[in-house]
């Protein structure tokens, strides 16, 4: 057995999304390579995704609270070496309460530079800056930033190097809102693109979306939409696509590697760097749904 444990601290529910759980199955799987075991430490939270975990192979310990001691007492039981924190409600003062306690050595995720109490900091979206967490880490802290630290599943590297013939007379829309859809856009985006004609449209969620019977019942019947529930082919769909609608969160590493126009709508406040990164630059986006604006914007892109 190996002697180094990484245990991940993360969460994934209906309000939540899925998007901490997916990243770290990435990070995990290369800490897997280099020999080390892996642990989750999860809440059973409605709409959660800790099957995925378990799918991966690695071993899932449930919380029953958000309690900083109760995860020291994790940490300590498990004899972790390396700890990584990717939550918003675990903050510097947690961490640094888990240092004190523990000192397992701390990752931290972060995308909306705040504070905090690590040895490494990951921040991997697109424009992420370096300079900007000067002030906001310990001095011996490692800070990754930007795109050369994106996780990517290995699916993506595959996919891009085929080529897939693309219809000249339908345009293909990927559609993901996240696999929990919190801000319930799906079926507003769909009515949106019903105007457009030779559509063919892949729209992708998970069974974290609370939204998903109204979705199904909305999607029956119409030939042109195809919905992929908990899809191990995102990377695929990307491929045959010709234009995206996501949100500005960690899918959007995925769709920029995959070189796919995208038009990207801001729905929840940790996408704010990310967005104004996406506006500076140019890019098709919207800081909430508005549907002639992405009538609009559709026709621009295709």
């Amino acid at each position: 057995m190996p002697h180094k444990k990484v245990l991940f601290r993360a969460d994934s529910s209906s309000t939540i999304g899925t998007g901490h759980i997916m990243r770290d199955l990435v990070l995990a799987k290369k800490y897997e390579k280099k020999g080390y075991e892996i642990l989750f430490a999860v809440r059973n939270l409605e709409g959660n995704i800790n099957h995925k975990i378990k799918e991966a192979g690695y071993q899932l310990i449930l919380l029953k609270s958000q309690s900083k001691k109760e995860l020291v007492h994790v940490i300590k039981n498990s004899k972790a070496s390396l700890l990584v924190i990717d939550h918003y409600d675990i903050t510097y003062k947690k961490e640094k309460f888990i240092k004190k306690k523990t000192n397992v050595k701390i990752l931290s995720f972060d995308d909306t530079y705040e504070k905090h109490h690590c040895d490494i900091l990951l921040n991997h979206n697109i424009g992420a800056d370096k300079k900007k967490y000067k002030n906001l880490v310990p001095k011996h802290c490692k800070v990754k930033c930007g795109q050369k630290y994106t996780l990517l599943r290995d699916e993506f590297y595959k996919e891009k190097k085929k080529k897939y013939k693309k219809s000249k007379h339908c345009t293909t829309v990927f559609i993901a809102m996240g696999g929990a859809d919190t801000a319930n856009l799906n079926i507003k985006i769909l009515q949106a693109l019903k105007k457009f004609e030779n559509i063919k449209i892949h729209l992708v969620t998970t069974t974290a979306n609370k939204n998903l019977k109204a979705l199904q019942k909305y999607c029956q019947k119409k030939e042109f939409i195809s919905l992929h529930i908990n899809s191990k082919k995102i990377a695929e769909l990307m491929a045959k696509s010709d234009v995206a609608i996501i949100t500005p969160s960690v899918i959007l590493n995925e769709v920029i590697f995959m070189e796919l126009p995208f038009i990207a709508i801001q729905t929840a406040n940790n996408q704010k760097e990310i967005y104004k990164y996406l506006k500076a630059n140019k890019y098709f986006l919207m800081d909430k749904f508005n549907s002639k604006q992405l009538e609009k914007l559709l026709r621009e892109v295709v």
